[in-house]
């Protein structure tokens, strides 16, 4: 089958099975998994690889990227003590510890080797976990922890694959504490400073094009732009990427204009969820040829074949979530007894999160895309690669579809629930008075008029403010309905009167806009003008609506 046809099949099962997923109350990576292997099996379908080097520097950057630019840099500073633990700390002792027993075990590995694998399995996935926790209201400080931990601990993992590997290599010493420290410091600080500098850059050119196009074309090579320099010095390309994305999340709101901001986020959702997805695709249709390769190898070394391979792989998911465990428990008494500390009226003791949220902390740590790469990355001198590849495979599908599968259940079990929807409503409404106040302090000016110096006419004055008072007004119609939980008390309300009406004469005006270009009538540049201010406008009133919530 030619590849483009292939393509096309994979993107129209993506788009598929994300529509499907939401029925079925599955995570679509975990559907994507199953149906990717069921795929493999076929007679007739022949085996799939893509090279991990395809996967890590051409895949993994954007991906990353997409993810950084959308976590709110206030998010990741509250909550970097857990999420350097669990993204440093929990990923180096995984890694040594399983790696350890694998040494124990397969007698012609060595450590450096068996720990290579250890830091191969150790990152974890939160696509799945995080699209879950979002539909089952997770709360938000929980779902940027995980978020936050994915982002890091991808970039800590493959440095200490690369220590590990040349230790293995013979280049460093693993048991020489002092090297394996320096050269993961190193290749953390110069991925930070990589990272700031490539930021600080592309906001400052991105600022200057007026064109959200053009900002939103440089943006798809700030990933690149990242990660290549940083791997070339020996640094971290994935920590940069991060990094450079952190930075352009939170100076974007700042230095960028609105229609850019829309772009962008619209651009890059569409990206991330093609390249997310497509990779758990891969994921599954790639299991069959790891598994027959395995097999093949294992003929060479009978010390352990695919099945044993397979266990293994079963019985390091089975650590990993152990390990995972011991560390969750400690680290929120921690949590807590800091919050304690620094608020004894208890409220930042109430935010951090208590066993129910600690249980699903543990059970969201599963494996996926930075696993599957890094596994076909190992050395072919590596002894038992075959297999450990298999391992690595393994164990991603035992998290996806076990604990991935299982999730919704645990976060019904635990009854966990962390947004009460009439308490965002009024801080929101809080919010959108302050914002409003502080605009019509503008119309305020005894001689008011505009920046070239045009006086203003009261009439446009008044409806100015007129729409101001509007969006203040509906944000606290919405509190008040969600407080006394009569969604009615929106319905009947004028103001959602006038957005409902002003959609309708909107539907009307589209529909005038595709007869006139049935007609011919206009060019289409006039069109296309015409069609965005619509659809600006729609976007407008349905966000005040609370309709649209992307």
């Amino acid at each position: 089958m030619r590849p483009e046809i292939i393509a096309v099949v994979c993107l129209i099962i993506i788009v598929g099975v994300s529509a499907l997923s939401p029925k079925l109350r599955l995570a679509t990576p975990i559907v994507l998994v199953v149906i990717g292997i069921g795929v493999s099996l076929i007679p007739g379908v022949p085996p799939v690889h893509v090279p991990s080097e395809i996967i890590l520097a051409v895949v993994l950057p954007p991906l990353l990227y997409s993810s950084a630019i959308n976590l709110p840099l206030v998010d990741f500073r509250k909550n970097f003590g857990s999420i350097s633990v669990l993204s440093v700390l929990l990923v180096i002792v995984s890694a040594v510890v399983t790696g350890f027993v694998l040494f124990m075990i397969l007698p012609d590995l060595n450590l450096a080797a068996a720990i290579a694998l250890g830091a191969v399995i150790s990152p974890t996935d939160a696509v799945a976990a995080t699209s879950i926790g979002k539909k089952l209201g997770l709360p938000p400080r929980l779902i940027a922890v995980l978020e936050g931990e994915s982002l890091v601990n991808d970039a800590s993992a493959l440095v200490l694959l690369r220590t590990a590997v040349a230790a293995s290599a013979g280049t460093i010493a693993l048991g020489g504490f002092g090297g394996v420290t320096i050269d993961f410091a190193y290749s953390s600080i110069i991925a930070i400073g990589v990272g700031i500098v490539v930021g600080f850059v592309t906001v400052f050119f991105r600022s200057k094009l007026t064109d959200p196009v053009l900002t939103t074309a440089v943006s798809f090579v700030i990933p690149f732009i990242a990660y290549i320099p940083a791997e070339a010095v020996g640094a971290s390309g994935v920590l940069s990427v991060v990094v450079a994305g952190l930075y352009t999340g939170h100076m974007g709101a700042q230095h960028f204009s609105a229609s850019t901001r829309i772009s962008e986020r619209l651009n890059w959702r569409t990206i991330q969820f093609l390249l997310e997805n497509g990779v758990f695709l891969l994921m599954g249709l790639e299991l069959k040829d790891i598994f027959l390769g395995a097999i093949t190898r294992s003929t060479e070394n009978d010390n352990l074949n695919a099945i044993g391979a397979v266990l293994l792989g079963i019985g390091a998911a089975a650590a990993l979530f152990l390990i995972r465990f011991l560390f969750v428990g400690p680290l929120l008494t921690i949590q807590r007894a800091r919050a304690r500390r620094r608020d004894p009226s208890g409220q930042d003791a109430a935010e951090a999160l208590g066993w129910r949220g600690g249980l699903v902390l543990t059970w969201a740590g599963m494996r996926g895309v930075v696993t599957v790469a890094a596994a076909q990355s190992l050395p072919e001198s590596t002894p038992y690669r075959s297999q450990l590849i298999l391992i690595a495979f393994t164990v991603s599908i035992v998290t996806l579809v076990g604990q991935g599968g299982t999730l919704p259940w645990i976060i019904r079990m635990t009854r966990l629930r962390g947004v009460d929807e009439s308490a965002d409503h009024a801080e929101f409404a809080t919010l959108v008075d302050e914002l409003r106040v502080a605009g019509l302090e503008v119309l305020e000016v005894p001689s008011l008029s505009l920046p070239g110096g045009e006086e203003v006419d009261e009439s446009v004055v008044d409806r100015v403010r007129s729409d101001a008072d509007l969006r203040s007004e509906s944000a606290w119609e919405r509190a008040h309905a969600a407080e006394t939980g009569d969604p009615g008390a929106v319905g009947s309300a004028p103001h959602r009167q006038y957005r409902m009406l002003r959609l309708e004469v909107l539907r009307a005006e589209r529909t005038a806009l595709l007869d006139a270009r049935g007609r011919g009538a206009y060019s289409s540049r006039i069109l296309v003008r015409a069609q965005l201010m619509l659809d600006q406008e729609e976007s407008r009133l349905q966000q005040m609506d609370g309709s649209d919530t992307h």
